[in-house]
């Protein structure tokens, strides 16, 4: 079943994409010959209307959108793509990009209605909140106890029996600081499992506030109580800022880390390796499968912007460069490019499949 989700969201993700040129082809009136939903063998076709065949294919992962006069086609006339301005091409490119962070935009602003975790400043009044360790001060009280990032601080207890049982961060802060070489009572929840321990604040633990005694964690608080819809857009928009921020970073990473002579795509997961990744999402709820969704539409769209032949982005180099040449480049270069691109991306869902089984595997 999960196997299923898979494939459903990616074929789901890469079908938008593919709607986003559609769409946009039509508004500019260049002729669309078939939108299919998978890839070719064709299964069955579903109907016709107008120059556009609607088509269901064998291999489901995505669909495309065939265009009359598309690059690399000796198509001219009437609706056809290389005969438009570059303005017009450029648009229709664009829009596969566009429809994708659309789509991250509203699957974000959906999760955020169902109810996903994220941080708050503020315990609102019956919103549940989980106050969760950020970060640990090594050679700390908290790092000696074992506190990782990612622990749940459950409740806090001093040696005359006063509880902290709704801990935020500042409440937390006051208590330890009151109670300077005094142990502490503290329940927190360590890999799923709930421990009480011991804790003692001690002096000298944050740098520059040697006279502050303190435990040595930083904190923040996470709810997942739901939103209203204009709440959830403006925490989606955020989200999708976020998340572009962050596969824009981690895309630039792998670039350095390749230019330095490390070219490792250990860290990138394929189809296979999402099997795992969307089970956890399910195990967590709805609302963290469409954020997960949310997250692989943001990846999809940085990805086709990369400058690669056969990617949206690389087509888009393209016609940068016939812009500033104002010709069109020979028609023998646009085959070679595209097959070399075709070559790339085969050759890394080859590597990236592999990755995703040795990890299983191992």
């Amino acid at each position: 079943m999960i196997a299923l989700l898979v494939v459903g969201i990616l074929g789901s993700l890469i079908v938008v994409h593919e709607l986003g040129h559609f769409v946009v082809a039509k508004l500019f009136r260049v002729r669309v010959e078939e939108f299919g939903m998978g890839y070719p063998p064709r299964a069955f076709t579903l109907g016709k209307i107008g120059e556009t065949e609607y088509t269901f294919n064998w291999i489901p992962f995505g669909g495309f959108v065939r265009l009359y006069g598309d690059v690399g086609k000796k198509e001219h006339g009437r609706g056809s793509l290389i005969d438009a301005s570059r303005g017009v091409q450029a648009s229709i490119l664009i829009a596969g990009v566009l429809m994708n962070a659309i789509t991250a935009w509203a699957l974000f602003t959906t999760a955020y209605v169902v109810g996903i975790p994220r941080v708050v400043d503020e315990r609102a009044p019956g919103d549940v909140v989980q106050l969760i360790v950020a970060q640990v001060v090594p050679g700390s009280p908290a790092d000696s106890l074992g506190l990782k990032p990612g622990d749940e601080i459950l409740e806090l207890v001093d040696s005359k029996g006063e509880t902290l049982s709704e801990p935020t961060p500042t409440t937390v802060s006051d208590f330890v600081r009151a109670r300077g070489g005094k142990p502490l009572a503290i329940t927190y929840v360590h890999a799923k499992e709930t421990i009480r321990a011991s804790i003692t604040p001690a002096h000298a633990v944050i740098q520059g506030e040697a006279g502050r005694p303190a435990v040595g964690m930083a904190l923040y608080m996470v709810s997942a109580q739901s939103l209203s819809f204009s709440s959830a857009a403006k925490e989606g928009y955020s989200a999708l800022l976020n998340t572009f921020r962050l596969v824009g970073q981690g895309l630039f990473g792998m670039f350095e880390r390749a230019v330095s002579g490390d070219p490792s795509l250990a860290g990138v997961v394929g189809p296979i390796g999402l099997v795992g990744i969307v089970s956890n999402a399910a195990q967590s709820g709805f609302g963290n499968v469409l954020a997960l969704a949310a997250f692989i539409s943001v990846n999809l769209a940085v990805i086709n912007l990369i400058p690669i032949p056969a990617l949206d982005g690389g087509r888009l180099f393209l016609l940068g460069f016939e812009t500033v040449i104002r010709r069109e480049a020979p028609y023998l270069v646009l085959q070679f490019l595209n097959a070399i691109g075709v070559a790339c991306i085969v050759l890394l869902m080859i590597i990236v499949t592999f990755n995703d089984i040795s990890r299983l595997l191992g």
